[in-house]
């Protein structure tokens, strides 16, 4: 399964680290983690560790499996 985690305010290199199976970008005013997620454990495992950094998730989502990575902008 694929997920979409969008992430108040610009995560630094440093801890973005902290989640090495995970690809990010960052927006205006927000960081956008995506990847594959292997289980529900591994899913609460992300939220937990994003909440044990002080990250605080403003959305999180399933994509479908054909998506690549983050929005276009256009």
């Amino acid at each position: 399964m694929r997920y979409e985690f969008r992430i108040a305010g610009l995560v630094s290199a440093a801890l973005a680290e902290a989640f090495p199976e995970l690809d990010h970008t960052a927006m205006p005013d927000q960081t956008l983690f995506y990847g594959t997620v292997t289980d529900e454990a591994h899913l609460f495992g992300l939220l937990n560790r994003f909440q044990s950094l002080g990250l605080h998730v403003v959305e999180m989502r399933q994509l479908p499996e054909s998506r690549a990575g983050p929005p276009s902008r256009g």
